[in-house]
């Protein structure tokens, strides 16, 4: 069974076309040739020497758990860190191959919120908030706040995107200049 992860959501937000082309048609975009997806991975593989205990300590965390498999009825994903609060509360950690320039995308948001919905779900401990690590950064931790509405937002993307799948239908664009030329699929999207 088809499961939505994290970067299906910010594909699909990008244009839902893209999950369509992706998971409908089963066209692959071959990432694989993309350096910082590759180098990203490689960051993910080599973190557990990056991570540092006293930034943890200064946030309150009790416990964690490290590259974690969560998953529900329609969202999976392995989250970098899983952070146990010392407030009660649980908090996602990813590490990103970037530098930060004081802005945090909502690429990364909605991952996170991905994340926090999962981690709320599989834990029972409230998400307030998430982390990022800017590996490119000096690895410089910038805190991120989730609600609620930011969880069931990524959740109702994701039942969007199972139904998309499911019925196998070309959705409309949100196609924009920009976006089109950047993207994989540009060459057999009808536009």
């Amino acid at each position: 069974m088809f499961s939505v992860t994290p970067t299906v959501i910010i594909e699909y937000l990008y244009c839902p076309r893209f999950t369509y082309f992706e998971h409908v048609l089963k066209i692959p975009q071959f990432e694989e040739k993309n350096y910082k997806v590759m180098k990203g991975r490689n960051i993910h593989e080599e973190k557990i020497t990056l991570s540092a205990d006293y930034l943890r300590k200064k946030i309150g965390v009790e416990s964690k758990i490290v590259d974690v498999y969560l998953s529900d009825d329609i969202l999976r994903g392995i989250v970098d860190e899983v952070l146990f609060l010392k407030d009660g509360t649980a908090a996602p950690l990813d590490y990103k191959f970037a530098v930060y320039d004081g802005v945090v995308y909502d690429t990364y948001k909605t991952q996170l919120y991905c994340y926090s919905w999962m981690i709320q779900k599989k834990t029972n401990r409230k998400v307030e908030k998430g982390f990022l690590v800017y590996t490119r950064s000096k690895n410089k931790l910038v805190e991120v706040p989730v609600t609620e509405e930011n969880m069931l937002f990524v959740y109702k993307v994701s039942e969007e995107i199972l139904a998309l799948v499911q019925n196998s239908l070309l959705p409309d664009t949100k196609a924009n200049f920009t976006k089109c030329k950047q993207c994989t699929y540009r060459n057999i999207c009808p536009k």
